[in-house]
């Protein structure tokens, strides 16, 4: 009997020398809370441990050594996972190196250093990058215009744009909001954070920040935005020579042949686009597609791109998801008509149908963006005021994920292009 105890201790002991991976399995099935494992990721990068992004095996998962401290705070978070040995996450990872399996092994080494542009008063709207940041685990910082005019952002590693307006025209809510309260104080706040940093006008302000965002990316930052954050940056970009806003905006009027002052060379994304000059229009340009959506709500999706996960690294990174086609959902900026995308943009998802693209990433000198359009993937139609979404009831949420990608892409161990 003693020696059949002993026998038994010797095997769970075998077992557990042998089991000394953390398997974090992102598909559709094996997988019940994909956004805190994000959470987890970060978490572990955190504690000066490399994790390893499975790109397209079972839906980009994760890879870990085995420590009991990790499995804890995985059992917390709620996420799912599998012990194996070291021999299958050998095999594993021997399957993924064949040529002819579009799939690939990124090292994570690092947890970016994350902020947030927003200003710190409460806003009529939510932000959907905030929302599962916080409930990812993931921290960050917030910084407004003083941060970055006052170069707060060498910093960070990657920095996301609220939902806001660089063209100085308060998103254009004049037309509906112009009596409301939070308008008023928002209008008032802009004008004195601009005199009180050296600026005539909130126009100029917002340009100066867009410009410092500028250096950021050039210098190695990554940035993404979303919903208003992406056309009407770079508009301010490329206006930065003319002046685009009504007098209801700056007290004085548009520049008189302003469309022809408009300088393509200066923006991220896009080109060609025409301004919407009329200040009673909730609409910036001609880059916007909200207009198309006029399809059913059940019908109106997006189609991730399928990238070579050994020769196109980074689009790869930044698609990975459970699934490939996702539901739409509406914004200021809901997505980009085609025909004003930049050649050298990458696009990463769109909505063929209506000549539309929701998904778009780039390179700026040193550093890397992408811009999402839409305001919130679980909430088609978010309104100004509507409570934020609870994310407890969207923990699979395929929208949520894109966001997410973006926030480990920095971490990433560069690898230079196959040829």
């Amino acid at each position: 009997m003693l020696n059949r105890f002993i026998l038994i201790i010797i095997l769970l002991c075998s077992i557990t020398a042998h089991a000394s991976y953390i398997l974090i399995p992102m598909d559709e099935d094996g997988q019940k809370n994909h956004l805190k494992a994000y959470g987890i990721a970060y978490w572990v990068l955190q504690n000066d441990i490399e994790i390893e992004w499975l790109l397209n095996y079972k839906g980009g998962s994760f890879l870990v050594k085995h420590y009991k401290d990790i499995e804890k705070e995985l059992v917390i978070r709620g996420v799912s996972y599998d012990i194996i040995a070291d021999v299958q996450a050998t095999k594993i990872k021997q399957d993924i190196a064949d040529p002819e399996v579009n799939q690939e092994v990124v090292k994570l080494e690092k947890a970016p250093k994350i902020a947030v542009y927003s200003p710190s008063g409460k806003q009529p709207w939510d932000d959907a990058v905030t929302l599962v940041l916080t409930y990812a685990e993931i921290p960050y910082d917030l910084v407004y215009d003083s941060a970055i005019i006052n170069l707060s952002l060498p910093n960070y590693d990657w920095l996301h744009l609220h939902h806001e307006d660089f063209t100085g025209q308060y998103g254009k809510f004049y037309a509906s909001y112009k009596n409301a309260a939070w308008y008023q104080k928002q209008q008032r706040d802009a004008e004195a954070s601009a005199k009180s940093l050296g600026f005539e006008k909130v126009s100029e302000l917002k340009l100066g920040v867009a410009q410092k965002i500028e250096e950021f990316v050039v210098g190695g930052g990554f940035l993404f935005t979303m919903c208003s954050g992406t056309d009407s940056y770079d508009i301010a970009l490329a206006a930065q020579n003319t002046d685009i806003c009504a007098a209801i905006y700056d007290g004085d009027p548009m520049e008189n042949g302003a469309q022809n002052k408009i300088d393509y060379t200066k923006t991220f994304a896009f080109k060609n686009f025409k301004l919407k000059t009329n200040p009673m229009e909730y609409e910036f340009s001609t880059i916007d597609g909200t207009a198309a959506h006029r399809l059913p709500e059940k019908q109106d999706i997006f189609t991730l791109f399928e990238f070579s996960a050994k020769w196109d690294i980074v689009p790869t990174m930044l698609c990975q998801n459970h699934v490939s086609v996702v539901k739409g959902f509406m914004g200021q900026t809901t997505d980009f008509y085609k025909k004003y995308i930049k050649s050298d943009v990458t696009i990463m998802g769109e909505t063929k149908a209506l000549g539309t693209v929701r998904y778009i990433h780039g390179n700026r000198g040193k550093g890397q963006w992408s811009f999402y359009g839409g305001h919130d993937p679980e909430d088609y139609r978010h309104y100004v005021g509507d409570p934020p979404t609870d994310l407890n009831l969207h923990p699979t949420s395929p929208g949520y994920r894109l966001i997410l990608n973006n926030i480990l892409f920095p971490a990433a161990k560069k690898k230079k292009r196959k040829t």
